[in-house]
């Protein structure tokens, strides 16, 4: 017996030395030969190595939670300091004290306000992850890209022939910037130069039309000889408008001199590409 004691004592000197080199319970088995049921008396109370540790994302939330809840805080308020779960808080601190004091309806209202602008903000963070991912995937637009997308875009925003009134012009009218400026580049694909271009500005009354004139006339790059008699938008007192302010600049009209021909193109244009994602998408026209 005697002997039995003095071989596992000698065993376990080695496995705990072993341990605290640092070694891994496997690493451990392979050197001293031993299987996994032989291996857990001899480490008992030894801990394992650091490096053998899966850190955890949520590791700092959960001390700082602990540490929260031995203040006295509330589930409610470690939510909404940290903006985590209370089903996860509640593991977290299940083994301490619940705190005695309760909350008044004053904090009780701000504990809700800051768990919601907690919940806001993290919203807006995904927001912005998901439109700065898109963006990013976009990257360089081929001539062929921008004429499609330029194509699909006067569709849906430009003026159109009708059967009954044959006019045949091409005028797009937008109030972001943004389209504008791709409309802008589409027609200097289409060798559309400064000259055949015309503008005119619509937009309330009641705004500020002078720093409208000056921020589309900036943003196009025309000389002021290229717009048209701004076009004032009466205003009517029981409309409560939301386009109101600084930001608001009224819309853009652009208007393509000579334009017969280049509407007849942007048509057929747009019939193809219907055609063409019809038959991508595997669709029957029905006649």
């Amino acid at each position: 017996m005697e002997q039995c004691d003095a071989g596992f004592d000698h065993l376990r000197q080695q496995a705990v030395a072993l341990r605290r080199q640092g070694f891994s319970t496997r690493q451990i088995r392979e050197e001293l030969g031993i299987d996994n049921w032989t291996r857990r008396p001899l480490l008992a109370g030894e801990p394992p190595p650091e490096w053998t540790k899966r850190p955890r994302a949520k590791d700092d939330l959960r001390e700082r939670a602990r540490e929260l809840r031995s203040q006295g805080w509330t589930y409610d308020q470690i939510k909404a300091e940290l903006g985590c779960s209370k089903s996860s808080i509640s593991l977290w601190v299940r083994d301490l004290p619940k705190p005695e004091r309760r909350r008044t309806r004053e904090e009780a209202s701000e504990i809700g306000r800051k768990g919601w602008e907690a919940r806001l903000q993290r919203r807006e963070d995904e927001r912005r992850k998901t439109k700065m991912e898109a963006y990013r995937s976009v990257g360089e637009l081929t001539k062929r890209e921008l004429f499609l997308a330029g194509v699909a875009m006067y569709w849906a925003e430009g003026s159109k022939d009708k059967a009954y009134a044959r006019r045949e012009r091409v005028v797009f009218v937008n109030s972001d910037p943004g389209m504008v400026q791709v409309y802008l580049a589409w027609l200097s694909l289409l060798d559309i130069p400064m000259e055949r271009l015309r503008f005119t500005v619509m937009i309330h009354e009641d705004a500020d039309v002078t720093a409208a004139e000056r921020y589309w006339a900036d943003w196009t790059g025309a000389d002021a000889s290229a717009f048209y008699k701004t076009q004032l938008k009466k205003h009517n007192p029981r409309t409560v408008r939301k386009n109101t302010g600084e930001s608001y600049r009224g819309c853009l009209a652009v208007y393509v001199l000579q334009a017969a021909d280049l509407y007849r193109r942007i048509e057929g244009a747009w019939y193809g590409i219907v055609e063409a994602a019809a038959s991508t998408a595997g669709f029957m026209r029905r006649s």
